[in-house]
């Protein structure tokens, strides 16, 4: 799918702890690329401001009388990115967008872990390897009191 060019007002950037939302408003009666953006909505994307190239996932397509709202969710290692977009909201700039080759699975959330190791018996319980019971725990309690 071809780069699609938009100009947009930037609204605003939505931080809290778990995501950064970006919201731009298309204003005016006729919207360029109606159908590319209907195909965008609910995949991953790259989202061009300027210099800036970040993947987000298109959250929400909506339009009312006077504008039509997109609002994305950063993706990725993005944050740094992010960062550089503040200064550019609530002027008026232009967008590229791109559909992207990568499925919202692909995107590293930073939260990969080796896993827990374990082992499952016949009756189908699993022993978790290395695990602390609480035995263990009251015993280190106490050896920690000593220490004190």
């Amino acid at each position: 799918m071809p780069k699609v060019e938009l100009d947009v007002l930037f609204k605003k950037i939505q931080k809290d702890d778990k995501k950064e939302v970006l919201e731009f408003h298309i204003l005016g009666d006729e919207v360029k690329y109606k159908s590319e953006l209907i195909g965008m909505a609910g995949s991953i994307v790259i989202i061009e401001i300027g210099d800036v190239k970040l993947s987000a996932e298109m959250k929400s397509l909506q339009r009312d009388s006077k504008k039509v709202v997109l609002k994305f969710e950063a993706k990725g290692d993005s944050e740094e990115k992010t960062i550089q977009l503040y200064p550019k909201a609530g002027f008026n700039i232009k967008l590229l967008l791109e559909q992207s080759q990568m499925s919202i699975e692909d995107i590293d959330d930073g939260e990969d872990h080796e896993g827990i190791k374990y082992t499952v018996n016949g009756d189908g319980t699993t022993e978790v390897v290395e695990q602390m019971n609480m035995e263990d725990v009251a015993q280190k309690e106490n050896e920690d009191d000593l220490l004190d």
